[in-house]
């Protein structure tokens, strides 16, 4: 029964038998934890200073379902503060079998109270095992109430499963930012099953729970890990890369230099190509590093590019040496200087000039033009093999020919 029902039945009660109702309290509070009701434990403070000496409510267990509640009536009872408790079928005073009575049908209460929750972990427990999440279906599915003719307890939102998909190979191919997803979805005039925009904050707890790719941890914390037998709807290879887009670079890694974006142009739109660097946490410990190009989407913002890893596209110029043009004055002058600081170097520091005799070979620059031609692309094959980010960054300078970067793979611009 309702509250307001209760409180009903038990006016018509004291009128019934002549007693006077002094006050009504009302709490929704469940009764389940000590201490937990604030309208209860002021009744009890009440009852201690004589206000009441008597309590009709519905049934025992409205009073208590658990031990410290229940000591704590009984105990004002043996004070004689609390004459008589009056239920609709029953009363309590202060004999001891009465009190006895009370005291069961409580604990009787808390038992099933505590049963319950065993059962129900229980069940939640069996849902998880048989593959099935036990709570709301998250973005992108639906709930199905199962039945003798439904074996799938969730399935597929055919309204919104497509665009969940799609934020995942945004991020992980197109290398679209969190906040970029949520202007897209904005734009398209996307909405939650409460017809409301997507918040930044679901945009990035989306993209990194792994339910979408089948598993799903239960309760979240536990370490307690389940396969789905819901349908994916992205793979795992695909939710992996999205982690690693995800990855919180660490303080003291801004401020990098990213030494191809200046000879680089997007097939696409046209537009500038940029850089970022994602950093991977090791199980271990320390951070794997990895740099991504890709269009910087100034002038389209919806280009749908792929990014490239850094290592593929210095494969990928390593592979056309032979085709880019140089500024061979502008690195003849950068080898000479290299030449004098590692003399420099033998001399100064290591003291070694003197014992290795005369070294003006190392001093001596090709003459023609193919030597300085075979020169010049052994020096940028070794920057770009080995060279630090500065280094190649001044090597690039030395290029004078402009790539596009489309389906990541460079081309020479005509």
């Amino acid at each position: 029964m309702s509250i307001g029902s209760q409180i009903e039945e038990m006016k018509a009660l004291a009128k019934r038998d002549g007693l006077k109702i002094k006050e009504v309290k009302q709490e929704s509070h469940s009764a389940k934890n000590s201490g937990s009701r604030p309208v209860f434990m002021q009744l009890l403070q009440e009852i201690r200073q004589k206000k009441f000496n008597g309590i009709l409510t519905w049934a025992p267990d409205r009073l208590s379902r658990n031990a410290g509640d229940l000591g704590s009536v009984v105990d004002l009872m043996d004070q004689g503060k609390l004459l008589k408790i009056q239920t609709y079928s029953q009363a309590f005073t202060n004999s001891p079998n009465e009190k006895f009575l009370l005291m069961i049908l409580c604990s009787q209460a808390k038992l099933e109270n505590d049963n319950k929750g065993v059962n129900v972990q229980r069940g939640l427990r069996t849902k998880c095992a048989m593959g099935w999440r036990p709570s709301i279906a998250p973005l992108g599915y639906l709930n199905q109430k199962g039945d003798d003719h439904v074996d799938k307890l969730i399935i597929p939102d055919t309204e919104r499963a497509s665009f969940v998909t799609q934020m995942f190979e945004r991020m992980a191919n197109q290398g679209h930012s969190g906040r970029a997803i949520k202007n897209w979805l904005d734009r398209i005039g996307f909405e939650t099953r409460n017809s409301k925009k997507i918040p930044l904050s679901k945009v990035y707890s989306t993209l990194k729970n792994p339910f979408y790719y089948g598993e799903f941890e239960f309760p979240v914390g536990s370490g307690n890990w389940y396969q789905g037998k819901h349908e994916p709807l992205v793979t795992k290879e695909l939710f992996d890369k999205v982690q690693e887009v995800l990855q919180v670079v660490p303080k003291g890694y801004k401020n990098k230099t990213f030494p191809f974006k200046r000879i680089f142009k997007c097939g696409g739109c046209g537009g500038n190509v940029t850089a970022e660097e994602k950093l991977r946490k090791l199980k271990g410990g320390g951070y794997t590093k990895h740099i991504y190009y890709h269009c910087g989407r100034s002038i389209n913002y919806e280009c749908d590019e792929p990014y490239i890893t850094e290592a593929d596209l210095i494969k990928q110029l390593i592979a056309n040496v032979d085709k880019i043009k140089f500024n061979y004055a502008g690195i003849t002058r950068k080898i000479q200087e290299d030449i004098e600081r590692y003399h420099r170097l033998k001399t100064q520091v290591l003291h070694q000039e003197f014992i290795d005799g005369n070294l003006a070979e190392f001093d001596q620059i090709p003459k023609t033009t193919a030597d300085k031609q075979e020169m010049t692309k052994n020096y940028v094959l070794h920057i770009l093999k080995v060279g630090t980010a500065d280094e190649r960054q001044e090597a690039i300078s030395f290029i004078k020919t402009k790539f596009i970067l489309t389906d990541k793979t460079i081309k020479i611009a005509k």
